[in-house]
């Protein structure tokens, strides 16, 4: 069998053919196949990110209900500034309760915190340190928001004079009292 020009161009057309094929079709082709593939894949984390977000959102809205919730506890907390006098006044009568003697209250500028203020008193009382302890657990139960801070609490000792004869666990607080109000102003809003 005689091989001619005819037949041997006829060879090399048809093993070009898969060759530029191959250049032409089949790389560019893979090539996209991976980019679609990558980007499924990006997608799909994404979705997948969505899904993960979506489950917690209903979790976020409950925590963000309860955290509702929780302010408005911590604001029936808060009195009016008319309501200052009276747990000043409730101070008063936990103290005397428990045998300590007010030796002096002094009243400081209101201050801002946060949406509410703050009203620091400095405060001195005299008595048995375990009536200045249940005085302190009796503050801890009122029903509005206060703060106990800067404590100095020295023991008693007998003094020359008209009064030497201080009993034994008796002692002297100075502290500050923080009593945290709402504004008229911020009330009527």
């Amino acid at each position: 069998m005689r091989v001619g020009i005819r037949e041997a161009i006829f060879f090399i057309v048809l093993l070009a053919v898969p060759a530029v094929s191959l250049f032409y079709v089949i790389w560019p082709t893979k090539n996209e196949i991976s980019q679609a593939l990558a980007e499924i894949d990006v997608k799909q984390a994404r979705l997948d990110k969505l899904d993960h977000v979506r489950e917690s959102i209903e979790d976020l809205s409950l925590a963000i209900e309860k955290g509702r919730e929780s302010i408005a506890d911590i604001e029936r907390k808060l009195p009016s500034e008319r309501g200052v006098e009276n747990i000043l006044e409730q101070v008063w009568l936990i103290a005397k309760s428990n045998q300590l003697h007010v030796k002096g209250v002094k009243s400081e500028k209101a201050l801002p915190a946060a949406a509410y203020f703050e009203l620091p008193l400095k405060m001195k009382v005299e008595g048995e340190f375990d009536g200045f302890y249940q005085f302190l657990l009796e503050m801890e139960n009122l029903p509005r928001i206060t703060r106990v801070h800067e404590m100095d609490l020295k023991r008693s000792t007998p003094r020359a004079g008209p009064r030497d004869d201080v009993p034994a666990g008796w002692m002297t607080a100075e502290f500050t009292l923080s009593i945290y109000f709402e504004s008229q102003s911020q009330a009527s809003s």
